[in-house]
């Protein structure tokens, strides 16, 4: 018989792509999605009649409940979240109820329901916050300083002590930040590669944050690929999924504006820095304090030697790749 997969949040980047892969395995993909009056489908419209979706919400019991009676899936990606970092401190019980009690509330319809299924979290890089040691693996403690990465904390350990307690195959999968041309145009990345290529047109600049901020920048498909990988294996473990290299925000501006043809230099500091084009004078990029987080978190960089050495996976797509990807994407359909 085929797999049963489903997939909470299958409308958002690595979702999409979970069911990409899960349907070139031959697999049945079942998704969630959240009842809207606009169409929010469109990562997935060129599946829609290769998958089943069910209407629901992670915060809702019931309805989770429901799909999971029904479908009784082999395998099921959390997915659905709060992602955005600085949304989380403007709507922390919001953050809270949808990361960690909904990721609580699938686990229960799990056990209840399925306890066969083979369960993944998609966790975070961001437990790290301000890091305790460098790079960070998966003995690193955690030291989290965003509503959102405490709501994912909790999802975290309760995985793992529904894996520990009731005997769930159960696991987190703490993903550090992962981009793509799906990219939703609110984060970071996709403001600059769709601002620089919009800015052609507009000449509108591109208004950031915390241009220093080290990030280890991923490919979405590579990691979706891995966490099939990891349902896969024989025993039920957390994964570190990274690149093992970092670079800043500054530097995903400079990288970004050399497929256009752009080369920037920067003058003034802090909240007065500007990226200008050095041949046109042109400011690219502005620093908007209402960008910065009430807590930065600096530097992350991910250690992924356990996920290689287990099954054999590692990043294929490193920074400059990567950007390069987003780029061709925008400058292709803006």
């Amino acid at each position: 018989m085929k797999k049963k997969v489903l997939i909470t949040g299958i409308t958002g980047q690595i979702g999409s792509y979970l069911a990409e892969i899960g349907l070139e395995k031959g697999y049945d993909i079942f998704g969630i999605i959240r009842r809207s009056s606009s169409f929010n489908t469109g990562r997935i419209d060129h599946i829609y009649d290769k998958i089943k979706l069910f209407y629901g919400d992670i915060t809702d019991s019931l309805s989770i409940e429901k799909v999971v009676q029904e479908v009784k899936p082999d395998y099921l990606f959390s997915m659905a979240a709060q992602s955005h970092v600085s949304v989380s401190y403007t709507q922390p019980l919001y953050t809270s109820n949808v990361d960690a009690l909904g990721n609580l509330i699938v686990l229960e319809s799990i056990l209840r329901n399925s306890p066969d299924c083979r369960f993944l979290q998609a966790s975070t890089s961001e437990l790290y916050g301000k890091v305790l040691e460098i790079p960070q693996t998966e003995k690193t403690p955690f030291n989290p300083v965003s509503p959102y990465s405490c709501a994912k904390l909790y999802a975290f350990y309760m995985t793992k002590i529904y894996r520990e307690a009731y005997g769930l195959f159960a696991c987190n999968s703490i993903c550090f930040n992962n981009e793509s041309p799906r990219r939703g145009e609110t984060f970071v990345t996709k403001k600059i590669t769709k601002g620089i290529v919009n800015f052609l047109k507009t000449e509108k600049p591109i208004y950031l944050g915390n241009l220093s901020a080290l990030r280890d920048w991923g490919y979405s498909m590579e990691y979706a690929e891995c966490m099939f990988k990891i349902l896969d294996h024989s025993i039920p473990l957390d994964f570190v999924l990274s690149t093992g290299e970092n670079h800043s925000i500054r530097e995903f501006v400079e990288e970004s504006a050399k497929y256009v043809d752009m080369n920037i230099i920067w003058e003034g500091e802090g909240i007065n820095e500007k990226g200008i084009d050095s041949k046109t004078g042109k400011i690219i990029v502005e620093v908007d304090e209402k960008y910065y987080r009430p807590a930065e978190v600096d530097l992350l960089l991910g250690d992924s030697s356990l996920v290689k050495e287990v099954l054999g996976w590692e990043a294929k797509t490193k920074f400059k790749e990567l950007v390069k990807i987003m780029m061709e994407y925008d400058l292709k359909n803006n």
